[in-house]
């Protein structure tokens, strides 16, 4: 909700500058505005804030003018106008997750940050279903793994969950953070402040200020560094399986993925890896 309502503001704020109603919007308005949109921004962007008008719309019942074909002509007009290849996080592949770990002080933080860095790389998870893992949300298991269940994400909306498992190294690095952490609070992972755990969910730019930190700490150059991000321990795990054999459905499975066409992009790099 808080996206739509960033996108509708924009509009609304491009309309005033037509001197044009936002609601309800007539075709030609929306069509100008997504093409003054597309100098500007990606398409995906543009796709995104037409969404949002749309949403925006029908919230209002008012009638929906964004089923026009002509807002598929200028939606494939932004398209054509500036054919831009999605930008791609760089995979946090098992060396660097090993390396990463291994560079992490034997602190409270460096606890926490290697309970961090070794699950979000099993779980192939979002950073948003990282930070959002309750300490309920994990079971251990006979054989000295765990059972994870990730609740709710960007592509389960209604909460129905995914199971997923981890190796023992990765229930052994949880053990020692809940161990310095305590019993009696609820997210899995939480902030640090003056050495005491605190009992609220971290932000999900702590993932990518992480693994950026690790990443410099591990003395990569910055131009590397600065192509990591808070995606890369999903975009990395997922390589790393298609390198070790697995097909895209048991992929898609085990990452939660909906689109195959998503997922195709992660991999292009590994596939390159596996020719060379």
């Amino acid at each position: 909700m808080k996206s739509y309502y960033a996108d509708v503001q924009v509009f609304v704020d491009w309309c005033a500058g037509e001197g044009q109603p936002p609601f309800p919007a007539d075709v030609a308005t929306v069509c100008a505005f997504l093409e003054a949109q597309g100098k500007e921004k990606a398409a995906s962007t543009v796709r995104r804030r037409l969404y949002a008008i749309r949403k925006a719309h029908r919230l209002l019942r008012l009638p929906d003018p964004t089923q026009d074909e002509d807002i598929n002509l200028s939606l494939r007009r932004v398209r054509r106008a500036r054919p831009i290849r999605p930008k791609q996080a760089k995979g946090l592949t098992r060396d660097f997750l090993d390396a990463f770990i291994a560079g992490e002080p034997d602190t409270p933080w460096g606890l926490r940050n290697k309970a961090m860095l070794s699950l979000g790389y099993e779980l192939l998870s979002r950073r948003s279903e990282l930070v959002a893992l309750k300490t309920d949300d994990i079971e251990v298991r006979p054989d000295g793994t765990l059972q994870v269940i990730v609740r709710r994400s960007k592509a389960d909306p209604f909460g129905q969950g995914r199971l997923a498992f981890t190796s023992r190294a990765t229930a052994t690095r949880i053990a020692d953070w809940l161990a310095w952490r305590g019993p009696d609070i609820s997210p899995l992972f939480c902030p640090i402040y003056q050495d005491h755990p605190i009992d609220r969910d971290l932000s999900t730019t702590t993932v990518k200020r992480l693994i950026k930190t690790a990443a410099t700490r591990a003395g990569l150059d910055p131009s590397v560094v600065g192509e990591f991000s808070g995606h890369s321990l999903r975009v990395g795990a997922a390589q790393d399986l298609l390198k070790k054999g697995f097909d895209t459905a048991a992929i898609m499975r085990a990452g939660g993925w909906k689109s195959v066409n998503v997922l195709s992009r992660y991999l292009e790099q590994a596939e390159h890896n596996v020719w060379a």
